[in-house]
């Protein structure tokens, strides 16, 4: 749901902790300048760490895309660029600050899919920082939120997905490089083949850590009371 996306004041709470780790980690972000975030990498540039710019618009064998369609450009959803955690969530301070992901660079790619669809392939690159209080962390699960949207007058959400991976963290590295491509993604080719008010958004989505609330069995229906005798 989108409105769940839009970041809860946990997230925020986290984030204001994490202007103030920044100042403490300072030396080791300019030893690491991260790249812009950029639309025009091709999938294996992504990959291999070159850049090397690719087509964003790709024939699948037998179908092809209309000539006006140009793929979505992708944006970071505001507020939700990096995703951070602390020791102690309720006073998070730099010093107990265990890691921050952040979002590096983009690629996408649109391919005309069966019965008038768009077939969407995203990938991203991104960095996970670890701080005073990662020492011992081996792993970090990630949850990344992708959203077509239609922005007009009013913003409508036409797909959107929800990627929940994770990212190994190397003995003695605590500055660590990663990439993540999404598949499955898929949208009705727009009206007339136009696309021009279509971004794709990219975030992380702390909600997508949580875990999955049951839902309660129905309760057993009660026994039909049988009739009485009249007369």
């Amino acid at each position: 749901m989108w409105g769940v996306w839009v970041v809860g004041s946990e997230f925020r709470f986290s984030r204001r902790s994490l202007i103030a780790a920044l100042a403490l980690l300072g030396p080791e972000l300019a030893g690491c300048s991260s790249s812009t975030l950029s639309d025009s990498w091709s999938f294996a540039s992504l990959l291999s760490g070159s850049t090397v710019a690719g087509n964003a618009n790709a024939s699948a064998p037998g179908l092809s895309l209309p000539a006006n369609f140009e793929c979505p450009s992708v944006q970071v959803r505001n507020g939700a660029a990096t995703l951070a955690a602390n020791a102690n969530p309720t006073e998070p301070t730099a010093m107990n600050l265990k890691y921050q992901v952040t979002i590096n660079t983009t690629a996408r790619e649109c391919r005309m899919g069966p019965g008038n669809t768009v077939s969407l392939k995203i990938g991203m690159q991104g960095r996970v920082i670890l701080g005073p209080e990662g020492g011992n962390t081996t792993s970090i699960d990630v949850p990344l939120r992708f959203a077509v949207v239609e922005e007009t007058i009013d913003s409508k959400v036409i797909a959107t997905k929800l990627d929940r991976f994770p990212v190994t963290i190397p003995p003695n590295d605590g500055n660590v490089l990663f990439s993540h491509v999404s598949e499955g993604l898929d949208f009705p080719m727009p009206k007339g083949g136009y696309a021009d008010n279509y971004i794709i958004y990219i975030g992380f989505d702390p909600a997508g850590l949580e875990p999955e609330r049951k839902k309660p069995a129905p309760r057993p229906k009660r026994p039909a009371k049988p009739n009485r005798p009249t007369g």
